[in-house]
């Protein structure tokens, strides 16, 4: 009976999972809108050929590249704004957001200046074939400004969760939806008296979407929110005490998200080389993945927090049990999304108006992302929510690094490009560092090397 009791604590108690569900959830949400907007874009994209919805998919790699580095510089100081937090140092809280908000300007900048004087070479990276790279580079063009919106208002929401807001990015996101739906209908199509724009047209209406966001999550942040009380004039705070804590913390974050999105742009690359009726049919699975994902980033987001604000208050032995605890939700989510891959593949397939050769190798990738989502679920709520608010992020950092540089990259290319292999296995290879740290991690996290102490905490 006592065993039974002692397993019971590390598989976790009604408190937690109220806890995690009250987080989870509306990120969930937000993130099943996200992937409606996704699926819209590509929906309608897709009625105008291969070739733009290619594009546009190659074309949003490196846009993504962005959003990931945003989401390293968000996600890297959430985890000492989640700690701050659980130990009610407000002062310190401010100081992280003012350097987070430093880095995202900075990074705004760069990407907005490559995209505006070297959109022809971003997408060379990505594909060889001219009608490819040429609406590609129509869409880059309208897409410019997006970029600092996108990231002020994507670490902005990455901070408000930390601090239990989490409604207001759910709000934001599902008007966002209706924005973004509606101006690409009008745009990409020439409805309502509008020019028809096709490619451009899907680009502006995002642009749209992502203004909207700005005004929306930034003007709530900087004018209304009372938790942090985060105003304008905090930006010239003096926060050089807190910089070297910022950067051992933060900064591998940082890092191994932008090297993540390095190897999934490389990634991107050898599809683009396999050819375009690869990428169009990776482009249809994308939103069954993010769809089937969108449990997984509410359980990594709230895993997170939690773990964050437990730690704040000192209590390490109960972040080492909620652990486990996550971790075996995230075992249960990823079963969960396999099934819902496999119910989902044919319909979603057959409603894309792609070649009957897109299809078919659509349908061989969603049954490689069916059994690595399992992993992949576990995996992802441990290295972005679990271990990295543990303050483990060196290590996170190195596997990262490691497995997809050594071990995916260079088996997916040895997979498509030189070897030749069916779609099922190239996919496997793309993925397989997935599979890899989920078994890294689980070690790591068993080992409670991962519970680090942070600056100013007992």
């Amino acid at each position: 009976m006592k065993d039974l009791k002692k397993y019971k604590e590390y598989l976790g108690t009604k408190e937690l999972y109220l806890k995690m569900a009250k987080i989870a959830i509306p990120v969930s949400l937000q993130s099943l809108i996200t992937v409606g907007i996704n699926l819209m874009d590509t929906v309608m994209l897709s009625s105008m050929g291969d070739d733009q919805l290619s594009a546009a998919a190659l074309a949003g790699q490196f846009i993504n590249l962005f959003m990931i580095c945003c989401m390293g510089i968000g996600m890297g100081a959430s985890v000492l704004t989640s700690r701050f937090w659980g130990m009610q140092d407000k002062s310190s809280l401010k100081k992280t957001i003012t350097i987070m908000l430093r880095f995202v300007v900075m990074f705004a900048a760069v990407f907005t200046l490559v995209t505006i004087f070297c959109p022809d070479w971003i997408m060379r990276i990505y594909s060889k074939e001219t009608e490819i790279i040429k609406h590609g580079i129509t869409y880059l063009n309208w897409i410019v400004p997006t970029y600092i919106c996108m990231g002020l208002s994507l670490t902005c929401t990455i901070v408000l969760r930390t601090v239990g807001q989490v409604r207001i990015p759910l709000y934001c996101s599902i008007s966002a939806f209706f924005v973004n739906v509606f101006f690409n209908w009008v745009f990409i199509f020439g409805k309502l008296g509008a020019p028809r724009m096709e490619i451009a047209g899907a680009a502006l209406g995002t642009l749209i979407a992502r203004i909207f966001e700005l005004c929306f999550i930034c003007g709530y942040f900087f004018f209304i929110d009372k938790r942090i009380r985060y105003r304008l004039r905090d930006l010239t705070m003096r926060c050089r005490d807190l910089l070297k804590e910022y950067i051992r913390i933060s900064i591998p974050v940082l890092i191994s998200d932008a090297l993540l999105a390095f190897g999934n742009n490389t990634v991107a690359m050898i599809m683009g080389r396999i050819g375009k009726t690869f990428v169009a049919a990776n482009s249809v699975t994308m939103v069954v993945q993010q769809l089937s994902s969108v449990l997984t980033q509410g359980v990594c987001n709230a895993s997170g927090i939690i773990t964050g604000h437990t730690m704040g208050e000192g209590d390490y032995e109960k972040a080492q049990k909620q652990g486990y605890a996550f971790l075996f939700m995230g075992f249960i989510i990823g079963c969960f999304a396999a099934l819902l891959i496999f119910l989902l593949r044919d319909p979603m397939i057959n409603y894309y108006k792609v070649s009957p050769e897109a299809k078919l190798i659509a349908k061989d990738l969603m049954n490689a992302i069916l059994f690595i989502n399992i992993f992949q679920s576990m995996n992802s709520i441990l290295t972005k929510g679990v271990l990295r608010a543990g303050g483990d992020t060196v290590f996170l950092m190195a596997g990262d690094i490691l497995f997809l540089w050594v071990a995916s990259i260079p088996l997916g290319y040895l997979a498509g490009l030189v070897f030749g292999w069916p779609s099922f296995w190239i996919y496997t290879c793309l993925k397989i560092d997935q599979i890899i740290k989920c078994v890294w991690c689980f070690f790591r996290l068993r080992s409670g090397k991962w519970l680090k102490k942070i600056k100013g905490q007992a």
